[in-house]
């Protein structure tokens, strides 16, 4: 497959400039062909082994279609994630890919940490990376509001239902605006994914990587 380039991808020069210094110059083959096909606003399901790069395959997309010039910031993206560890990295990445871009205030979510805390960070979000299970919390408090939700990322899709939060991902899914686009990762495609996909995606892409083209072990 031929190699793309970032500085060949038209992302605004404050991404790149933060993409390069966390050293990338080539796309992995599921950013080459992910990042693309989400700028377009479309639903995504991307079938994708974890360390194949994709949390900049649909991070950097979400990026470029936050507002942030809101009078009050709302939660325009939500990531939903498996585990406390990945929501921490996953906003780790958002942070470094805008640390060039005045606006973007991600914040991760997750059970075990302070909730008090959390209610206060989530005041001035607008990126939420967060474990579904805490994001349910925070929704019967009415701390998260999911109104102005542009975009929901499903990340390990199959790990969380492994997990059992298949009922939190669909009534989370069922709080968000009919518009949002909604893009999912999954290793694997079991019948309570199609499912998901058929009641919550409209006329999703699927995008399909090859496992040879695992770029990090860990």
């Amino acid at each position: 497959m031929t190699k793309v380039l970032f500085s060949e991808m038209s992302l605004t020069p404050k991404v790149e400039r933060a993409v390069s210094l966390m050293g990338f110059d080539s796309a992995t083959p599921i950013q080459s062909e992910a990042i693309p096909v989400i700028r377009t606003g479309v639903d995504v399901i991307a079938r994708s082994q974890t360390g194949t790069g994709k949390t900049l395959a649909f991070a950097i997309p979400a990026i470029e279609r936050v507002d942030t010039h809101e009078d009050k910031p709302t939660i325009q993206v939500l990531v939903l994630c498996p585990t406390r560890e990945l929501a921490v990295q996953g906003e780790e990445e958002i942070r470094k890919l805008t640390r060039f871009k005045e606006g973007i205030r991600p914040i991760a979510i997750y059970g075990g940490a302070s909730i008090e805390q959390q209610c206060i960070g989530l005041r001035r979000a607008n990126i939420v990376v967060g474990t579904p299970g805490r994001i349910m919390d925070h929704m019967r408090r009415k701390t998260i509001k999911l109104g102005n939700l542009k975009i929901i990322v499903l990340d390990e899709a199959d790990e969380m239902l492994n997990m059992g939060f298949k009922e939190d991902i669909e009534t989370i899914l069922s709080e968000t605006p009919a518009d949002r686009q909604t893009i999912m990762f999954s290793a694997t495609m079991p019948p309570a994914i199609m499912k998901i996909t058929k009641e919550f995606q409209k006329d999703p892409v699927l995008i399909e990587i090859d496992k040879s083209h695992v770029t990090i072990e860990n």
